[in-house]
C-alpha cells in the first residue's frame, strides 16, 4: 500500500491501479481487493457511499440514509458570496479570530470565522466562491475547507461554485465573480455574436478545467433566459432573443461544461455541474425592470408567448447531445411570472409557485436534477420598495419557516444565499406536523440524493484536494487565454465603416475622457460622479500615440457605453408619483409618451396604488455626455476620422449620433487590446448583432416584452439595417453559412 501513497502539502494521495486517485488530509483510507477507498466516516470499513465502483445514485442514497436531519438541512443551503481573503467592509465582510484580515496576521487562504461556523455548526457543504487572490490561494483555500469538512461526521466534502468569472470586462448587470489570472472571454451576448455554438462549447470546456483547478465543481450558469426585453439589465449575460440560437448555445454550454472526455457517462474530474438559469425565463420584466428589486418583480407576457421562453431549457439545457444528457441543476428566477399559473391563479415568486416548479418542471417535464432558488428569497422583506433586500415576492405574510416548507413542497432542493440551517429545520418540523415524520424525512432525503449525486459524479468524495502548483499551471494558461482572446476578436461587430478602416501604421489618436453622473449602483447605493479614462490601463505603442487634442490627432477614438438609466425614483414617489420611471435606450432625455397608460402587473404590499405605469414621465441617462463626446469630437476633428466604440450592455438607440461617426464597432465585453487589434486589421471583423438595435424608444415602448424581434430596427445613413445577424467585414455586409444558420424570421 505504501508504494502507492504520496505525501502532498497537507494531504495524502493514493493511486489506484484502475480507478480514481484518492486524496485525504486525515489519511483515512480503506484497502480492499487491492484497491484504495477513502474512509470518510473514520470507521475502518468500506461503506457503500465511499465505494467508487458503485454508481452515483447508489452512493447518494446510501449516504442520505445515514445523514441526520440537521446534516441534510445544511446540505440544502448555499452560502453567501465568499472572498479569499475575506473583505473588511462592504456586503460580504468576514473576520479571522474576531479581527479583520489586515490585522489578523493570517495567510490569504485562511478560513474565516464565518466559514468555520457554517461548515461545522450549520453543516453547509455548498459554498459560493467569489473573488480569490490567485489560483494558488484558491487551491490552498479549497484544501483548508476540505480538511475541515473531512474532520466532520460522515466526511462530506465541500462543493464550491461560482458565478461567471471569465468575462473579459466586468459588467454592471450582476455582482460578478472576480477572476484569478483566468482566461478571458466575451460576455454572453458576445459569445452569441460569434453565431457559433461550437465556440461556446469550446469556451465551456476550457472554463470547466479552470474551474476544477480552482476547486469549483458547480457553475451558476449558463444564463439561458430568452432575452426578448431589450431594456433588461441582465440581457448582456444571455445569448440573446433568438429562440433557436439561444437553445443551441444552452445545449453547447452545458455539454462543454459537464463532459469529461473519455469518462464513463461523461462525468469525471474535468466535469462541472451546470446550473441553468432562470426557470421559466427571466427576460420579460415589465418595462425592462429587474426582479433583484421589488419594483421589478413582475415578468409579463402581453404577447401570450410564455411557452417559447421554456425552449432553451426543454430543448437545450435538458436535452444535451453529450453523455451527461441533462443540466445537473436549474435555478428559478426571483420574478412573479404574472398570470402564468393557469392551475391555481397565484402570482408568487417562481420558487414558490406549485404550478411552475411541481406541476411543470418536475411532473410535466420530468426534471429530476437539483432545483436551487436564486439568492435571498426566504428572509423577511424590507419595508422599502427601492431596496436590495430579501425577495419573498407574493409570500411576504408567511413566516420564514413556512416559506421554506412551501418551496420544499414544490420540489425545491436548495436555498441560495443562506447559511443558517434553523429555518430549514423549522420547515421540517412544520412538514412533520402536516405529513408525518416518515414522509417528511423521505422528502428531505430525495433532495439530499439529488445534491449528493452531482458531488459523486464529479469525484469530490474521492479526490477533493488540489495541488496548488498544478492549479496555477492550468488556470489562465497560454492555450486557454489564446482561445478566449480569439473569441473576443470574433465577437466584435463592425456596424459602420465609411472606408476609414482598417487602420494602417502608428497613429496620433485623440481619446476623450468620459463622464458619468451620480447614479444608483447594483446594491441601490449611490455612486458619485465619475470621470473615466476608457483606456486607463494603457495602449499598445505599436498602434497609438495618444495626444491631448483633436487638432494634434490623425483620428479620434471615442469609447462610450450604452445608456445608463434607472427605472425607479424615490424622489418621484416623495413628490406624489408612483416612483416608476422609464428605462431608456437613448442618450438624450426621454419622455415616455407611448408607454402603457396602465401597467399590466402590480400589487406589492409596499405600494399604495396598483398602477406602475410611467407614461408621460421623463428619464435622464447618467451618461448622456457619451452622445456629446461623439458630436463634439466630430465637430472638432473636421474631416479627420471619428471611430466610435460602444460597450453595449443593452441595444442602444444610435440615431442620435450615427451620422457623425465614420466607423462604429460594438463591444460586448472585451479587452481594449482586442478592439485595437481589430481596428488595425489584425483580422477580418466576424461578429454579427445577436439582437436588433431599436430605431427609437417609441417602438420599444410599443413592443411586447415576451416577443422576440418585436420592435423596429434602426436603418443607418448608408441604408444598413441594424438587426439580428447584421455585421460588416472589410469588404461589406457579412453573408455566409453562419448568417443563414439562424434566420431572423
Amino acid at each position: 500500500m505504501q508504494q502507492r501513497r504520496q505525501q502532498q502539502q497537507g494531504y495524502v494521495t493514493y493511486e489506484n491501479p484502475r480507478g480514481p486517485r484518492i486524496s485525504t488530509a486525515l489519511d483515512r483510507v480503506v484497502e480492499q481487493d487491492g484497491l484504495y477507498f477513502r474512509d470518510p466516516a473514520g470507521c475502518g470499513q468500506l461503506l457503500p457511499y465511499a465505494d467508487w465502483r458503485l454508481d452515483a445514485d447508489t452512493r447518494a442514497w446510501d449516504l442520505a440514509s445515514r445523514m441526520t436531519v440537521e446534516q441534510i438541512a445544511g446540505l440544502m443551503l448555499y452560502s453567501p458570496h465568499q472572498m479569499v481573503p475575506g473583505m473588511e467592509q462592504g456586503p460580504f465582510t468576514a473576520s479571522y479570530g474576531g479581527r479583520p484580515y489586515s490585522q489578523a496576521g493570517v495567510d490569504p487562504w485562511a478560513l474565516t470565522d464565518q466559514q468555520k461556523e457554517f461548515v461545522v455548526q450549520d453543516h453547509v457543504r455548498h459554498v459560493l466562491m467569489m473573488r480569490v487572490e490567485s489560483a494558488d490561494a484558491a487551491a490552498r483555500w479549497n484544501n483548508e475547507m476540505q480538511r475541515l469538512a473531512e474532520e466532520q461526521p460522515l466526511g462530506i466534502p465541500i462543493n464550491f461554485s461560482s458565478d461567471p468569472r471569465n468575462g473579459a470586462q466586468d459588467g454592471g448587470a450582476e455582482f460578478k465573480s472576480g477572476g484569478s489570472d483566468i482566461s478571458r472571454w466575451p460576455e454572453g451576448l458576445g459569445m452569441a455574436a460569434t453565431f457559433s455554438p461550437e465556440r461556446c462549447r469550446e469556451y465551456a470546456s476550457i472554463i470547466s478545467r479552470e474551474y476544477r483547478a480552482l476547486g469549483i465543481a458547480t457553475a451558476l450558469s449558463p444564463q439561458v433566459d430568452l432575452s426578448t426585453e431589450p431594456r433588461w439589465m441582465r440581457l448582456e449575460d444571455t445569448f440573446g432573443p433568438h429562440p433557436v440560437m439561444t437553445t443551441d448555445f444552452a445545449r453547447a454550454y452545458c455539454d462543454g461544461l459537464q463532459t469529461t472526455s473519455g469518462a464513463a457517462g461523461g462525468w469525471g474530474k474535468e466535469s462541472v455541474l451546470a446550473m441553468a438559469k432562470h426557470w421559466p425565463g427571466g427576460g420579460t420584466g415589465e418595462g425592462g425592470r429587474d426582479a433583484h428589486y421589488p419594483f421589478g418583480q413582475y415578468a409579463v407576457y402581453p404577447g401570450g408567448n410564455f411557452q417559447i421562453h421554456l425552449r432553451p431549457f426543454l430543448e437545450g439545457a435538458f436535452r444535451l447531445d453529450g453523455p451527461t444528457r441533462c443540466a445537473a441543476a436549474v435555478m428559478p428566477y426571483y420574478t412573479v411570472s404574472w398570470q402564468a399559473d393557469t392551475k391555481n391563479g397565484k402570482n408568487v415568486g417562481n420558487s414558490y409557485s406549485e404550478y411552475l416548479i411541481k406541476d411543470l418542471l418536475r411532473k410535466k417535464y420530468g426534471y429530476d436534477g437539483v432545483v436551487c432558488t436564486d439568492w435571498g428569497i426566504t428572509g423577511d422583506p424590507s419595508d422599502e420598495i427601492d431596496s436590495f433586500s430579501n425577495r419573498c415576492y407574493g409570500v411576504e405574510k408567511l413566516t420564514e419557516a413556512q416559506r421554506h416548507l412551501l418551496a420544499i413542497e414544490n420540489g425545491v432542493d436548495q436555498f441560495g444565499g443562506n447559511c443558517r440551517s434553523q429555518p430549514v429545520l423549522d420547515a421540517y418540523a412544520l412538514g412533520c406536523e402536516k405529513y408525518g415524520e416518515e414522509a417528511m424525512r423521505a422528502r428531505m432525503e430525495r433532495s439530499a440524493v439529488r445534491l449528493l449525486r452531482g458531488m459523486f459524479r464529479c469525484g469530490l468524495f474521492d479526490d477533493p484536494y488540489l495541488d496548488p502548483a498544478a492549479s496555477a499551471a492550468v488556470v489562465g494558461c497560454e492555450e486557454f487565454c489564446r482561445a478566449g482572446y480569439q473569441a473576443q476578436l470574433d465577437s466584435l461587430v463592425l456596424l459602420k465603416n465609411s472606408g476609414v478602416l482598417p487602420l494602417q501604421g502608428k497613429k496620433k489618436v485623440y481619446i476623450p475622457l468620459r463622464h458619468v453622473k451620480a447614479r444608483k449602483n447594483f446594491f441601490r447605493g449611490m455612486e458619485p460622479d465619475r470621470e473615466i479614462d476608457p483606456v486607463a490601463a494603457g495602449l499598445p505603442g505599436e498602434y497609438v500615440e495618444r495626444v491631448d487634442s483633436p487638432e494634434e490627432a490623425d483620428l479620434a477614438l471615442v469609447f462610450i457605453e450604452s445608456p445608463l438609466t434607472d427605472g425607479y425614483s424615490a424622489q418621484d414617489r416623495q413628490q406624489g408619483g408612483n416612483g416608476y420611471l422609464p428605462l431608456s435606450l437613448q442618450y438624450r432625455p426621454y419622455t415616455a409618451a407611448a408607454a402603457r397608460p396602465v401597467s399590466i402587473a402590480s400589487g406589492d404590499f409596499r405600494e399604495p396604488g396598483l398602477d406602475r405605469s410611467y407614461r408621460g414621465k421623463t428619464v435622464y441617462a447618467a451618461n448622456e455626455s457619451d452622445c456629446d463626446l461623439v458630436l463634439d469630437t466630430k465637430e472638432r476633428m473636421g474631416d479627420k476620422p471619428v471611430i466610435v466604440v460602444i460597450r453595449m450592455h443593452n441595444p442602444a438607440v444610435l440615431a442620435e449620433f450615427e451620422a457623425q461617426a465614420d466607423a462604429m464597432v460594438v463591444d460586448f465585453g472585451v479587452q481594449t487590446q482586442a478592439v485595437l487589434d481589430l481596428l488595425w486589421g489584425r483580422q477580418q471583423p466576424a461578429g454579427r448583432l445577436p439582437l436588433d438595435l431599436p430605431a427609437n424608444m417609441e417602438t420599444v415602448e410599443q413592443h411586447c416584452e415576451d416577443l422576440p424581434f418585436d420592435y423596429a430596427p434602426y436603418i443607418d445613413t448608408a441604408g444598413h439595417t441594424y438587426q439580428f445577424g447584421y455585421g460588416l467585414d472589410w469588404e461589406g455586409e457579412i453573408r455566409d453559412d453562419k448568417s443563414r444558420r439562424y434566420p431572423r424570421g
